[in-house]
């Protein structure tokens, strides 16, 4: 859902990188899960605004600029179960990480292991397995992507494997 980047002011509150659809849309939580690498512990929220084009939180029992700085880099989550439910042919990026890639003349590219935001579009970052090759960028758009089957665990593409 984002990441803390850095501390904002004094008081213990921190910036947010948010990767949610609205700026905003964080604040409707409040309960944040702080972590990484599986390490994770249930943050409340004292509270959030936005604040110009970033937003801006307070978690409680942090209290000063020292304790933000702590939090510098942790990622930022919430329980699924409070999610509302993805609309049609729309997909939370934890869904799509992990998914094999498969092009229309059945090459498999690898799985997804990242979602990359550009400002454009979001792009699929696919790695093959084989450290000697490199990831592969597909642009999550409806002229390259052609279906995302969860169930199955496939992403179709229409995308050439020399692109």
């Amino acid at each position: 859902m984002g990441r803390v980047t850095a501390p904002f002011g004094v008081k213990g509150w921190v910036k947010i990188y948010a990767l949610t659809a609205q700026l905003g849309n964080l604040r409707d939580y409040p309960v944040w899960w702080l972590g990484h690498d599986g390490d994770w512990r249930e943050m409340r929220i004292a509270a959030a605004k936005v604040h110009g084009k970033t937003l801006v939180a307070q978690f409680a029992g942090i209290e000063d600029r020292e304790a933000a700085v702590a939090l510098k880099g942790l990622e930022v989550a919430v329980p699924r179960s409070q999610l509302p439910g993805a609309a049609e042919n729309e997909f939370y990026w934890a869904d799509l990480i992990g998914l094999r890639v498969v092009n229309t003349e059945q090459h498999e590219f690898g799985r997804v292991v990242r979602v990359m935001q550009t400002g454009a579009n979001d792009v699929l970052v696919v790695a093959s397995g084989n450290r000697t090759e490199r990831e592969m960028l597909i642009p999550f758009i409806a002229g390259a992507i052609k279906q995302v089957d969860l169930a199955a665990g496939v992403i179709s593409v229409d995308w050439g494997k020399d692109y």
